[in-house]
């Protein structure tokens, strides 16, 4: 379980990786002008029928509550930010846990 933990935080970070170089040569490419592709526009980009899906399916089972301000707050940030955030988080809680030793005199 913590291998799968791992692995998948570095499939995240390398995720986060490519976004982050996609920006950087939107960047270059725009004539200096820092760019920044949010993660909405990216996942309405690429699928825009499972976006619509997934707030249809937080909304009717969770409530209407969660999309607005948290996941919202999440879709505006840049997508290499996001990524990169869970792939650490992910990585860290897949560490092996290192035993301690307790000693008692």
């Amino acid at each position: 379980m913590l291998t799968l933990l791992r692995i998948f935080g570095v499939w995240l970070l390398l995720l986060a990786m490519v976004a982050a170089v996609i920006d950087a040569t939107k960047s270059l490419a725009g004539g200096g002008a820092w760019v920044v592709t949010p993660m909405g526009d990216q996942w309405a980009a690429l699928s825009p029928e499972s976006l619509a899906a997934a707030k249809a399916a937080v909304e009717a089972n969770v409530g209407a509550f969660l999309w607005d301000p948290v996941i919202t707050t999440i879709l505006h940030a840049p997508t290499w930010v996001v990524f990169g955030i869970l792939g650490v988080l992910l990585y860290w809680l897949g560490q092996k846990r290192k035993p301690v030793e307790v000693f008692i005199n």
